[in-house]
């Protein structure tokens, strides 16, 4: 492969990185958000409160979006097999 080549593998890789991880950290910033307002309403300025509702939070989204993600990474692998078949 020449150089442009790779170049061109490297952004679809960061790419569908983004894609893959973005469901989750705008629920992470939205999540984080909420409680910092409530933290702000009520003056409990708990920093453990952040953790495990945003814990929860990723989790159920990283369930409801695994298909997604397994979509992304799987048409994104066979690109590579077949950039490594054809050189």
């Amino acid at each position: 492969m020449s150089g442009p080549e790779v170049l061109d593998l490297a952004r679809q890789a960061i790419y569908v990185q983004l894609i893959v991880s973005a469901p989750m950290m705008a629920v992470a910033l939205l999540v984080g958000l909420a409680i910092a307002l409530l933290q702000a309403l009520t003056q409990v300025q708990e920093m453990t409160l952040v953790f495990v509702p945003k814990i929860v939070a990723i989790f159920l989204t990283m369930l409801i979006s695994l298909p997604f993600m397994a979509q992304a990474l799987s048409g994104f692998m066979t690109l590579v097999a077949q950039k490594i078949v054809t050189g």
